[in-house]
């Protein structure tokens, strides 16, 4: 039996759903889920095989395609295209309550440039009254880009199943990438910073920026077989540092237990994480 290969990129605002229909594709947490603004700081790698097939997700960050000026803007632009150039099909995914049909027309038409079929989800159907994306659905046909549309719920899991199915009768032939029993191409270490940055996000909300770097010092698994993770939390300015630690260490007490119970969560482990706040190029 000769094996099959689709790469496939999700693509859509910040908050559509990508990341939370990636993790349930895969049946693991693998990216970072969380209302902030651009979240997925890099594009996370999802792989579904299913039967002789394996479809290959590139999960991008939930940023503008238009132009900008500003610095951190433009590594998540550079990621999203790299993304969109290396598929073979581009899913763009909205959510339906906050849909807008001037700015989804300009996306499909500026991602269109690369000559790739697009397919259209419309993400947390379970929300709203299927016969109200009727009209949205006719509107945006007049754009002519769009190949096919899907209803979702991907909390749910509820219509998931069709889009994945034209999905495996537009793969063609060809050797897996990855390994039968791989879902993701990022590795422990990355996971786990990113559970924390995760639970940063949730607690920080907008006092701290977006460009927190989180840098594994540490990741070892115990002869008991608990796991022992030490991790720097590195700003770029001193004045966040207080935030962050809150007082008599509230804040980081906070975030240490969150990003733990989630990483135990992931690897079926007890873990013993360690954290500290780092300023960058601080002597």
């Amino acid at each position: 039996m000769k094996n099959k290969l689709i790469k496939v990129a999700l693509i859509g605002k910040t908050n559509a759903g990508k990341s939370t229909l990636i993790n349930s594709l895969v049946g693991e947490k693998i990216s970072i889920i969380n209302k902030k603004i651009n979240t997925t700081q890099e594009s996370i790698l999802g792989i579904k095989n299913i039967n002789d097939t394996q479809i290959i997700f590139y999960d991008t960050p939930g940023s503008n395609f238009l132009k900008t000026n500003n610095l951190s803007q433009k590594k998540l632009k550079i990621n999203l295209w790299e993304s969109i150039e290396s598929v073979d099909f581009l899913i763009y995914l909205i959510d339906v309550l906050k849909y807008n049909f001037r700015e989804v027309e300009r996306d499909i038409i500026k991602i269109a440039e690369v000559n790739k079929p697009i397919l259209f989800i419309f993400n947390k159907i379970d929300l709203i009254d299927n016969k109200k994306t009727l009209p949205m659905i006719n509107e945006l046909k007049k754009i002519n880009k769009i190949e096919e549309f899907f209803l979702i719920s991907a909390k749910n899991y509820n219509g998931i199943d069709n889009f994945l199915n034209l999905l495996l009768n537009k793969s063609y032939f060809d050797q897996w990438i990855y390994k039968n029993d791989e879902i993701t191409d990022k590795d422990d270490v990355f996971i786990s910073n990113e559970c924390t940055r995760n639970s940063i996000l949730h607690y920080m909300h907008q006092e701290i920026p977006y460009n927190i770097k989180i840098i594994n010092e540490s990741f070892m698994f115990l002869k008991n077989k608990d796991l022992k993770i030490k991790q720097s939390i590195e700003i770029n300015n001193y004045r966040y540092k207080g935030i962050i630690l809150g007082k008599k260490g509230e804040n980081i007490k906070r975030i240490r237990e969150k990003s733990q119970n989630e990483i135990k969560n992931i690897f079926n482990c007890k873990v013993h994480l360690y954290l500290k706040v780092t300023v960058k190029n601080e002597k």
